[in-house]
């Protein structure tokens, strides 16, 4: 079974929309968790060391923010298709 990419989010959150803007473009399928309607989302945030979003995490790999990392991630996801 595929692994599969979640983005954690929270409502009007720029960053959040351009990470998964690039995961769409890519053609990388994922499950949005918002931290705002779901306070459990929060706490597997926290769990993997962050406080904030947008997380984004593909199997055991977690990285936070819109950064090279985010590239790195989605070359991942795209192998393990």
């Amino acid at each position: 079974m595929a692994k599969q990419v979640i983005v954690y989010t929270t409502n009007d959150c720029i960053e959040c929309t351009m990470v998964k803007q690039v995961l769409i473009q890519e053609g990388i399928s994922f499950v949005t968790r918002n931290i705002a309607t779901n306070p459990e989302y929060q706490t597997e945030v926290e769990k993997y060391g962050y406080l904030g979003v947008p997380v984004t995490v593909f199997g055991d790999r977690a990285i936070k923010g819109f950064t090279n990392e985010l590239k790195e991630l989605m070359e991942l996801a795209k192998s393990n298709v």
